[in-house]
Parts: structure tokens; sequence; C-alpha cells
């Protein structure tokens, strides 16, 4: 959480989130008025928000990392623009640090060249599209982090990347995976292309593949950027 984000939750009135994500901040909340929901209702807590800010609250819609990757800014941002422009509140998008830069800090510099971030979840996105963007990814030799890498129903899909993968990256590959980053279970391990799916992963975890150039040294995941030294 960056200071900024911290400054916008302490000044607001009325928090929205994932129930989750409030419990991991329920010690800040103080007495504020506390809007939360389950999974896969996040239009309906989005439209709860929208309509506090409308009737003049100052309403704090929290993410987990950024609210701007893979976060609810997009969907806030949507809701707000179907008001009539007369009723439309304020909106500010505070960045916040997303898994994949918390992450990439963990394992060392793998992200130092052009990467991808790709999510595994299927839920809103078909996924033989997500299998494509893969593919794509991988011809292009990126680094790529995947997002929702596995889940308790989702098993397999981690497993089709992979042998999307070693189409074009070597099997040895380094592949860093994180659990957790910044939080009190956090836990990073390193592996390899050929190997890294044998290891804990579920959607606490964020996978980050490099690419052919990628290296590790002394318990370090380094991407080179090029720079001839």
């Amino acid at each position: 959480m960056t200071p900024k984000a911290l400054a916008a939750i302490t000044d607001a009135n009325v928090i929205v989130g994932y129930n989750t994500y409030i419990k991991l901040i329920e010690k800040i909340l103080a007495e504020k008025k506390v809007i939360g929901t389950a999974m896969m209702q996040e239009i309906e807590r989005c439209k709860l928000a929208v309509q506090a800010a409308v009737n003049g609250e100052n309403v704090a819609v929290i993410s987990s990392g950024d609210s701007g990757i893979y976060g609810m800014a997009g969907l806030i941002l949507e809701l707000v623009m179907q008001q009539e422009k007369s009723l439309r509140p304020e909106v500010k998008i505070i960045p916040g640090i997303s898994a994949v830069n918390a992450s990439a800090a963990i394992l060392g510099a793998p992200l130092m060249h052009d990467f991808a971030v790709l999510s595994l979840s299927d839920l809103l996105t078909p996924w033989e599209l997500i299998k494509k963007r893969a593919e794509l990814i991988a011809q292009g030799d990126f680094v790529v982090a995947l997002y929702n890498p596995k889940s308790i129903k989702r098993v397999n899909q981690i497993q089709e990347i992979r042998e999307i993968m070693l189409k074009y990256k070597a099997p040895t590959t380094p592949v860093g995976i994180v659990h957790s980053a910044t939080r009190e279970e956090e836990a990073a391990i390193l592996s390899d292309l050929e190997h890294f799916t044998q290891e804990h992963i579920d959607m606490f975890s964020l996978v980050i593949i490099g690419n052919s150039k990628t290296y590790i040294e002394d318990q370090y995941m380094i991407t080179p950027r090029g720079y001839q030294l």
C-alpha cells in the first residue's frame, strides 16, 4: 500500500471492497461504514460504491495491489459514466503496488526488459483467447507474469500454459513463484520452466517466467537490460 492510498482510506467515511481484502486492513478502518461483498459480486459492490458517492459520501473502493491492474478502477469508471453528467462523482485512481511489482522485487530483477502480464482466470475471458495470448507472448520472447495461475477448480490450465511456453522457451528458463507477496505469509521459490508446476501454486501466487536471457545467480532472478558491462 502506498502512503497516498493509506491517506485516501483514512480520509474516507465509506469503505467498499471484497470481504477478503477488507479483512486485511480492518485494523485501520476504525468506525467507518464498510460495504463488503463476496467474490463474483464485483458489479453489485461497485454500484453500491457509486451510489454512495452520488449521495455525497467520501468513498474509498479498495482493491488488492493496484486498482488499475485487474482491480476495480475500470468497473467504477464504467459505472460512473452511466450516470447523468450532473450526477457523476469525482473519481480519483490512487496507485498501489501490484503483485507483479512486489513479486519482481522479491525475486530480484526479472522485469528489466520487455514483459507481459497474463491472467489465467477464465471467468471473464475465454480460455481459448488466453491460450492464444500465451502463444504470442512466448513467440515474442517476453518475460511473462501470470496472475491467478491456479485455483481449487482450475488446476490444468497452468499445465497447458507451461506446454505452450515450452514450444518456444528452453526447459531451463528460470521461473520465480511468489506466494502472498508483501503479506505475513510471503514465500518465494526459484525453479525452471520444466519443473515449476511441481511447486505449490494457488490464487495467492504470482508466477514470473523469464525470457531467453534471464538467469539465476546467488538466488536472484535477473533479466539483463542489455548494458555492455
